[in-house]
């Protein structure tokens, strides 16, 4: 059993997946890791940009199926104690994973990212605003951001899960 398994939804991302494994390499040296690529349908050549290696494993799916759909069952799937979800698009930051681990070797059981400076566009932080504040208003959590990927959650977390459409945008982030 690994200590962490990384999931990577991946969704054309020919450009970036290269980098990205070496990012994540890098961030995971000393651990006892897996990656597992997740490419949902890509229509570019995102499956063979990543480099072949005994820590990765590659899952594809011939059309993209909803994060939450994919989340809970490839973690089930592995073995590891904890499993992180972090984007394959290069917004989050893998150096912040042992920040993540950090956190849950201190006794949390879930640890989530966010932005802090957002690469998007004006419409789309715009429109994340706007979700954030209407789920607040109806959950009633105090939670201030949620639809960021980067996360890091003990396996018994991932078990506990129940997996519905939509279901990782109500994972919150402090």
């Amino acid at each position: 059993m690994s200590d962490v398994s990384v999931v990577v939804p991946l969704y054309n991302e020919e450009q970036s997946v290269a980098m990205l494994q070496r990012e994540l390499a890098d961030a995971l040296t000393g651990l006892d890791y897996e990656i597992i690529f997740v490419d949902d349908g890509s229509q570019d050549e995102t499956g063979a940009r990543i480099a072949p290696s005994p820590r990765t494993r590659v899952l594809h799916f011939e059309k993209m199926p909803d994060k939450a759909r994919l989340f809970s069952p490839v973690c089930r799937w592995s073995a590891a104690r904890v499993a992180v979800l972090i984007d394959g698009d290069l917004q989050n930051d893998p150096a912040d994973i042992p920040r993540l681990l950090a956190e849950i070797s201190r006794g949390a059981d879930l640890v989530c990212g966010y932005r802090a400076r957002r690469k998007d566009t004006l419409l789309k932080r715009i429109t994340s605003r706007v979700a954030n504040f209407v789920r607040s208003r109806f959950t009633r959590d105090g939670c201030p951001r949620y639809w960021f990927t980067l996360k890091a959650m003990r396996r018994d977390c991932i078990e506990a899960l129940v997996p519905f459409k939509g279901m990782h945008r109500f994972i919150p982030h402090w």
